[in-house]
């Protein structure tokens, strides 16, 4: 079943020896801000421990201090996603809790989840600016990545109320530096990387990181090949002025994989390395994205910073779709195809600053943004629509099909999106224990697609229904520290998010409005050597959209775009952080999150979802617990053993369930769709040794080979990575 070649081999030979992780202290820090400034031709790096809760993450975007923030967030530095040898970014997220994959989409993106929500569609940002999340993001070039909890809404308008995450890359340093780095494990994975950085000048520093991935999978006929480059240049033009400009590509050629199989509700036991798609399926995403920060201060207490950037994203798919079986295992492959692109245009401009009214200390910060988005999707058609045939049963004995099928393209659709916001934060500071933060954002964003459809009239377009929304989204929250190191806080906040349709009347519908109440206590003790940190939350969509249940003229509704704000649902739970470094050498981190996000009021109608029924995709519980061991002295220093725990609670995949009406009898029944999954936990291990300038790490990872599943809706049914072993060579200059 396993497929362990050279690579592994040589990996676990390695493993055998006793080589340890790569041990690294001045690595455990990052710097306060994002880029470095200028003293006499040299960099000073004000830097705090990365997962302590000392310094505001920069997707904060005001300076904030954590203890004043009635917010939680994590942070992971660039030392654990190396410790970690992390490869993709759900191995990052595996530290943060509360936060998890939700599904892999066919090997083309993973999905994530927090506090019930999806963060994929307009939550993940890099460098402060939104991401598409249609690619597997490069995590060899990050600084850390930043995970701020909850409703964001009053910084990035249109965003999910779960929480953002934001991925922060390296930056340069006038102090020259620099290593290459070989990473080779299971299934011929093989990934060198390369990053150097330094002065070119006493006003000009820069940085350039890059990589090359070629691997094969755990799944027959899945491989990648990747290729990045991350250029960057600090300009410091005077001791009041920065300019950082930030550029990357990504080439990336991947193998569409839609998982194992489902017959009905049950996910079938076949090997975890049988793939079902066609062997010439083909996908490849490309994305580049560049972007400007000047910072300029005009004294020790006001700032300006302007930021812009531009994103270009192109992913194409061409292959064998998910198979359905028939209940007897009789199955063909449907064709599929497609290609999206879009291009993003962002711009940012921002002021901070802090001044008293009498005896109170204020904290401003406010701004504007802008945002383009133009994206279009391609859609093709096969004919015949579908390609092979046989039994899921006996799979070595099938119809494999001959040739690759050409498709027409039929219908472009193109869409034009236009993001504005203003907005304004003010933190009050009527003594020293009791603060306020309050703020408020006004948000406009339109939307209208244009259909080119090919196959009748390419030179006919179709304009789609302009959607116009203005929100507002206000903040407020209270803080409250009994000392130096505890505070506690509670804040209210809204989020919005878009609807399709329109209403009985034919108009657009609003946008819901969602609430979030949440309060926690920040601890530090000891001087940082053990911290504690609890959040509870309550977010509420009690405008829901749904299906109407009448027409404008009273009779019954069967048309699914005709809805109503009537509907709601409700996630409440709680999260636990622990941080502690009890002896030299030894980092503990550990978390624990439970949410509970059902449908709290339905019309009750035919289509509606049912009342109570938890949402797909959000597990009661996730835990993560962390160590790490690097002797500091002695003979074996640079020594270090670490492992990471990570645990999935039961969850519902698929879709949810809804009301089926007779339209006879109107007796009403329930169409089920859920597929119940198992809870699950993995464990990576590794050790390793740090020695002079060279540093080789081993890890084993899933060492009980976990067999569990990540289920987007009911297709890419994707099975969760068997036991593998993973190595890193590395020599720093």
């Amino acid at each position: 079943m396993y497929k362990y070649k050279l690579f592994s081999t040589l990996a676990l030979l390695i493993c055998a020896i006793g080589f340890s992780q790569e041990a690294k202290t001045f690595d455990d820090f990052y710097a306060e801000n994002d880029t470095i400034k200028k003293r006499k031709g040299e960099i000073l790096r004000e830097v705090i421990i990365s997962n302590k809760q000392q310094k505001t993450p920069s997707v904060v975007r005001s300076n904030i201090k954590p203890l004043d923030l009635p917010q939680s967030f994590q942070v992971i530095g660039s030392t654990i996603i190396e410790q970690q040898q992390s490869i993709r970014l759900s191995d990052v997220i595996k530290n943060a809790n509360g936060v998890y994959v939700g599904s892999a989409r066919g090997g083309a993106q993973e999905s994530f989840f927090s506090r019930g929500y999806d963060m994929s569609a307009n939550n993940i940002f890099k460098n402060g600016f939104r991401l598409n999340s249609g690619s597997m993001p490069e995590v060899s070039s990050l600084e850390k990545v930043e995970i701020l909890k909850g409703s964001a809404a009053l910084l990035f308008g249109n965003v999910a109320p779960g929480g953002i995450l934001n991925m922060v890359t390296k930056t340069p340093s006038f102090t020259k530096g620099g290593e290459i780095a070989l990473q080779a494990g299971s299934y011929n994975f093989y990934k060198p990387s390369l990053d150097f950085y330094g002065p070119l000048n006493k006003s000009i520093a820069y940085r350039i990181n890059g990589s090359y991935e070629n691997s094969e999978s755990f799944r027959d006929v899945v491989k990648k090949e990747r290729f990045y480059i991350n250029p960057s240049l600090l300009f410091a033009v005077n001791k009041k002025t920065e300019i950082l400009l930030q550029g990357d590509y990504l080439h990336d050629d991947w193998t569409p994989d839609f998982g194992t199989v489902i017959i009905g509700k049950k996910i079938i036991d076949l090997p975890r390395d049988l793939y079902f798609g066609a062997t010439w399926s083909t996908g490849q995403t490309k994305q580049t994205t560049v972007s400007a920060l000047v910072k300029h201060e005009f004294n020790s207490n006001w700032k300006l910073n302007f930021n812009s950037s531009f994103q270009d994203y192109t992913r194409t798919f061409k292959g064998t779709e998910r198979i359905q079986p028939a209940a007897n295992g009789d199955w063909n492959r449907p064709l599929g195809q497609n290609r999206n692109e879009e291009a993003i245009a962002s711009e940012q401009l921002s002021l901070q600053g802090n001044f008293s009214t009498g005896k109170i200390k204020h904290q401003l910060f406010t701004g504007v943004d802008y945002e383009n988005s133009f994206a279009q999707a391609y859609t093709y058609v096969f004919n015949p629509t579908t390609y092979g045939s046989g039994n899921i049963y006996d799979f070595e004995n099938f119809n494999q099909g001959t040739g690759i099928p050409e498709s027409t393209n039929t219908r472009i659709v193109k869409t034009t999106t236009n993001r504005f916001g203003v907005y304004a934060q003010d933190l009050i500071s009527i003594t020293d224990k009791f603060k306020i933060l309050a703020g408020l954002r006004w948000s406009w964003q339109e939307s209208q697609p244009v259909t080119y459809n090919l196959a009748v009239n390419p030179n006919v377009t179709t304009k789609g229904v302009k959607q116009k929304d203005v929100a507002y989204s206000p903040k407020i929250g209270l803080v409250f520290q009994p000392t130096k190191s505890t505070s506690l806080f509670a804040s209210y906040s809204d989020s919005f998010t878009p609807n399709t349709g329109t209403t009985v009347s034919g108009a657009v519908l609003d946008p819901s409005i969602i609430a979030q109440y949440e309060v926690g206590v920040k601890n530090d003790f000891w001087k940082g050597l053990l911290s504690l940190n609890v959040t509870l939350y309550q977010i509420t969509n009690d405008n829901l959209a749904q299906t109407a249940e009448f027409k404008a003229d009273g009779s019954t509704n069967t048309d699914t775009t005709v809805k109503v704000l009537s509907g709601e649902t409700k996630s409440k739970g709680i999260e636990i952080d622990i941080t502690a470094r009890p002896i030299e050498g030894l980092n503990i981190n550990a978390g624990y999150s439970y949410n509970d996000m059902r449908y709290t009021k339905t019309s009750g109608t035919n289509g509606s979802f049912i009342v109570g029924d938890r949402l797909v995709r959000t597990p009661a519980n996730t835990a993560n617990l962390s160590f790490f061991y690097t002797l500091p002295k002695g003979k074996l220093k640079g020594l270090s053993v670490g492992a990471i725990g990570n645990y999935i609670g039961k969850r519902v995949g698929g879709w949810n369930n809804q009301v089926v009406v007779n339209p006879t009898t109107f007796a009403t029944s329930i169409n089920d769709r859920e597929i119940p999954l198992n809870d699950y936990t993995t464990i990576d291990f590794s050790v390793g040794y740090d020695w002079k300038k060279f540093s080789l790490l081993c890890k084993l990872s899933n060492i009980t080979n976990e067999l569990n599943y990540t289920v987007h809706e009911n297709y890419s049914v994707n099975p969760i990575a068997p036991r593998q072993v993973l190595t890193s060579l590395r020599y720093k200059f």
